[in-house]
């Protein structure tokens, strides 16, 4: 036993010794859990984790511009979602730029398969998310 470590010890009293025989002797504790507490940060808020995505979400592009597509779409590859299907309407340039990005762009790597529903909507699958 180091002196720093004696030095920290409750020195033990006659009446201590006698009730440690007896088993009456309760040691005060609350400093070393008090010392423990403030080591483990326990008092702090531990952040819940991040709710699991969905394995299938619904992207509506209508009223949105091109650099707002492209960012939902993206945030959406981004998020954890396995299948998707995205609306971007029957006539416009979100149509074409969707198949244009889904084929030849950063995006089309996050992509394992895509193809339209209807006229005016695709299914995508996306890729697995690597892991954090």
């Amino acid at each position: 036993m180091t002196h720093a470590m004696i030095g920290h010890m409750k020195q033990l009293t006659d009446t201590d010794i006698r009730q440690m025989g007896d088993g009456e002797f309760i040691p005060d504790t609350r400093s070393v859990n008090r010392s423990v507490r403030r080591h483990l940060r326990l008092g702090q808020l531990i952040p819940t984790p991040p709710a699991a995505a969905p394995r299938f979400a619904r992207l509506d592009l209508h009223h949105n511009t091109q650099e707002q597509a492209w960012q939902k779409i993206n945030q959406l590859a981004d998020s954890g979602v396995r299948d998707a299907q995205i609306i971007t309407g029957a006539s416009g340039i979100l149509k074409i730029k969707f198949q244009q990005w889904v084929t030849a762009s950063t995006l089309a790597e996050k992509i394992i398969s895509w193809a339209p529903v209807n006229n005016g909507s695709f299914v995508v699958k996306f890729k697995r998310r690597a892991a954090n």
